[in-house]
């Protein structure tokens, strides 16, 4: 999301007694000064200091992003980030979840319209106006389940036993689908509505909106963008006409802008990586248009730092060097490091790609001092993908579009390895990388060792659906053909060819 601040509640931020209890007798810098070694140890760079510390028991921190849970669960082995007073992280995982932590969810509302069907319930708000809401799905409270900080069990538990069924069926597509169906953002005209009910748009819409984009992100990492992207796109249609019906205050005005952005972003990168490279880039315009006409410098750089990928991939270098560049112009002064450095990257994507090796490398060396910096509470919501294995597959992607087969494999066996051992439930990422490796080995003369990586790939599509990754295999079998009599060649390729194509 945009890193510009938002107002999450008219309700003061819940204490977190439980890790003001684990820090003990000592003060907050002495715990801060803790947090970082603890870091060290584990090759992390946190900028930890005694106001974070204050802001985490205060509450105002409800989820810490993965690089501070990484050290905290190491410095408190055995505990789960419920046990140190964290809330669900699918409760946070978009800007300002208002969920409050005594009562039954609620879930979020706007009003019903179009053509997909929705359930449809009565609530009348405090001014005796009644108005007819949408549940966008269903929500659970956590209760002392050890698994309430892992937004994926949390998913499971929601998606209940139809997707149970989806799953006995083999069907990854129909897992995906029908956990984002429930999130029925209706098509059509909710300003005719506000009008007829003399209400203008407000919080609740834009809770609604912040819900759609935290779902369409738990269910991307978990199963990728092929079948996500034509339901998720009923949301934006409806979030970008709820803008042209008004809003009761500026606040309102504001969050409805960001988030209306960031599911533009969401939608185009589903459509980005399941091959759909003209509706991803009219997506991502209508987020920076957006980000313009809000002065939302945080939404800004993020269209531009998507743009700049999807240039890349669509064989347009330069483009992506310069829309890297504009989104490094507009983050100067948001305080992220770690958002400049995947802006470094993307703009050492566009440079290999125009085949210069030092813009590469200088871009590259950029990215390395910055991400070193360490994570800070000015990184945005939706930057939790990028860590040390984003880090390294993106840098195997240059060396790879330079030709530089070895050293791209060298790096995308780190990546694959690190999102293994620290982000599983990023299932997708890990499958990208290791068809990365794939690929390269292939091309480095290594055909066993690439047959091996893509077979473990093969295994992880039944979960996965992405085209990205199916063009990347098939490419690979291509070039791996001429070795099909070398060890675990010919498996590979048997398998692969028998792979479901899309119609």
């Amino acid at each position: 999301m945009a890193s510009s601040p938002m107002a999450s509640s008219t309700q003061s931020p819940r204490p977190n007694l439980a890790f003001r209890q684990l820090r003990g007798p000592r003060s907050p810098g002495e715990f801060a000064a803790a947090v970082r070694r603890a870091a060290r140890e584990i090759g992390e760079r946190v900028s930890c200091d005694a106001r974070y510390v204050g802001r985490v028991e205060a509450g105002e921190i409800r989820c810490p992003n993965y690089a501070y849970e990484r050290v905290f669960l190491h410095m408190f082995p055995g505990r789960t980030l419920a046990d140190l007073g964290f809330a669900p992280r699918a409760q946070v995982r978009g800007r300002g979840a208002r969920a409050d932590a005594e009562a039954p969810p609620v879930p979020a509302v706007i009003r019903p319209h179009g053509p997909y069907r929705t359930s449809t319930t009565d609530r009348t708000s405090t001014t005796n106006k009644p108005h007819t809401t949408i549940q966008l799905y269903e929500s659970h409270p956590s209760g002392s389940d050890p698994r309430a900080c892992d937004p994926y069990a949390i998913q499971t538990h929601e998606e209940s036993d139809v997707q149970r069924r989806a799953f006995m069926t083999g069907s990854t597509a129909a897992v995906a689908t029908t956990s984002l169906a429930p999130i029925g953002l209706a098509l059509g005209g909710p300003a005719e509505a506000a009008a007829r009910l003399g209400r203008r748009i407000g919080e609740a819409e834009a809770d609604a909106v912040e819900e759609a984009v935290r779902k369409i992100r738990l269910l991307d990492d978990r199963h990728g963008a092929d079948g996500l992207y034509l339901r998720a796109a009923a949301p934006l249609r409806t979030a970008y006409t709820l803008l042209d019906a008004g809003t009761t205050r500026q606040s309102a005005s504001d969050r409805l802008h960001a988030c209306a952005g960031e599911l533009a972003i969401s939608v185009g990168w589903l459509a980005h990586d399941s091959g759909r490279f003209d509706d991803a880039r009219s997506h991502y315009a209508e987020a920076l248009a957006t980000a313009r006409v809000a002065g939302d410098p945080g939404l800004e750089a993020h269209a531009f730092c998507n743009t700049a990928f999807l240039a890349r991939d669509a064989g347009r270098p330069r483009e992506a060097v310069r829309a890297a560049q504009a989104g490094t112009h507009a983050a100067r002064h948001g305080g992220s490091h770690r958002l400049l450095s995947l802006l470094a990257l993307r703009e050492a994507g566009g440079w290999a790609g125009l085949g210069d090796r030092v813009g590469c490398e200088q871009s590259l060396a950029r990215a390395h001092a910055l991400f070193q910096r360490g994570a800070s509470d000015a990184d945005p919501e939706w930057m939790s993908f990028y860590g040390p294995a984003e880090l390294e597959g993106l840098e195997a992607q240059c060396w790879s579009a330079l030709g530089d087969w070895e050293r791209a494999a060298r790096h995308a066996r780190r990546a694959a390895a690190t999102a293994s051992a620290q982000t599983p439930q990023f299932t997708r990422n890990i499958a990208l990388y290791t068809a990365e490796l794939a690929d390269d080995l292939a091309r480095a003369g290594r055909p066993d060792e690439a047959a091996t990586a893509g077979l473990r790939v093969l295994t992880l599509l039944d979960e996965v659906q992405s085209s990205r990754i199916q063009s990347m295999l098939a490419a690979t079998a291509r070039v791996l053909l001429p070795h099909r009599r070398a060890s675990g060649v010919g498996g590979f390729l048997e398998r692969h060819a028998a792979l479901p194509r899309a119609v």
